[in-house]
C-alpha cells in the first residue's frame, strides 16, 4: 500500500465537498487522511461530518474577530512576525481603488484571525491543505507560512468554473449568466491571486438550454465531489 498524506481541511459551511473527501479517505480510494478541519463558522454542518468521522475539529470565528478589529487594532494585537509592507507587496486580492487605510485594515484583520487558524495548523505533521468551501480569502501572511518550500504548493482549493474563466465567488452564477452551454469545475493550488494559482484538474458538463441555475450548481456539485478526490490522489502520487 502507498503511504499516506496527512491532509488537514478548512471549510466555511455545509461540507458536501469534505464528505466526499472523508468518504474517499475511509473507502481506501485516495492515499489520504484527514487530521483536522477547521472552520471561520461556528456550528456548521461540515464539522458535525468531521466530527462524525473522528476528525478533529475547532473554528477561528472571523466575523467575530472582524468585528473587534473595526474597535481599533493595537500593535499587540499583530501577529509578532507581521510585516505590512512584505505583505501589501505580495497581495493581489484587493480592489485597485481601495484606499490605504481600507487595505492596511482587510490585511491586519485578516492576520490576526490567520495567526488563530496557524497556531492550530502548525501543531499537526500536515502535507496539504484542503480548502473545501472555505469562504475567506487567505493572505500572503498565512499563504507563505504554508507553503515554507519555494516552488511547492501545499494549499488546494476547488473553484465553481473553468478556470481561467469566472474567477472569484459566484463561479457557476457567472457561467449561467453569460449563456454558456458548457460549465465545469476546477481544483488548483492556491497563490496571491484570485482563483489564478496553477490548475491540477478540472471536470465540465454540458449544460441544455432549459437548464436554470439550480440545474448548473446540481450538475457542478457532483462533479465536484468526483474531481477533489482525484485532485489529493495525484498530490499523493507525486509526494
Amino acid at each position: 500500500m502507498a503511504k499516506k498524506i496527512s491532509v488537514g481541511a478548512l471549510i466555511s459551511g455545509g461540507g458536501t465537498n469534505l464528505q466526499a473527501i472523508i468518504d474517499a479517505c475511509l473507502n481506501n480510494s485516495i492515499d489520504a487522511n484527514i487530521l483536522f478541519t477547521g472552520s471561520d463558522n461556528p456550528g456548521v454542518k461540515g464539522l458535525e461530518r468531521a466530527q462524525k468521522a473522528n476528525i478533529d475539529t475547532f473554528v477561528v470565528d472571523y466575523s467575530q474577530i472582524i468585528r473587534s478589529c473595526k474597535k481599533g487594532i493595537k500593535e499587540t494585537d499583530l501577529p509578532k512576525d507581521f510585516n505590512l509592507e512584505e505583505i501589501q507587496s505580495k497581495q493581489q486580492l484587493v480592489a485597485g481603488d481601495a484606499s490605504k487605510e481600507q487595505i492596511a485594515f482587510f490585511l491586519k484583520s485578516r492576520a490576526i484571525a490567520e495567526r488563530k487558524l496557524l497556531d492550530i495548523i502548525l501543531a499537526y505533521d500536515m502535507d496539504l491543505l484542503v480548502l473545501a468551501g472555505f469562504m475567506r480569502v487567505l493572505t500572503p501572511y498565512f499563504i507563505d507560512r504554508i507553503n515554507t518550500d519555494p516552488g511547492m504548493y501545499k494549499i488546494m482549493n476547488i473553484h465553481p468554473a473553468l478556470l481561467p474563466s469566472f474567477p472569484g465567488t459566484d463561479g457557476y452564477g457567472d457561467t449561467f449568466g453569460y449563456g454558456c452551454k458548457v460549465g465545469g469545475c476546477t481544483v488548483h493550488f492556491i497563490d496571491y491571486g484570485e482563483d489564478t494559482g496553477p490548475i491540477i484538474g478540472q471536470k465540465a458538463f454540458e449544460i441544455e438550454d432549459d437548464d436554470t441555475l439550480d440545474d448548473i450548481k446540481k450538475k457542478g456539485l457532483v462533479k465536484e465531489w468526483e474531481l477533489y478526490p482525484h485532485c489529493i490522489q495525484k498530490f499523493a502520487d507525486s509526494f
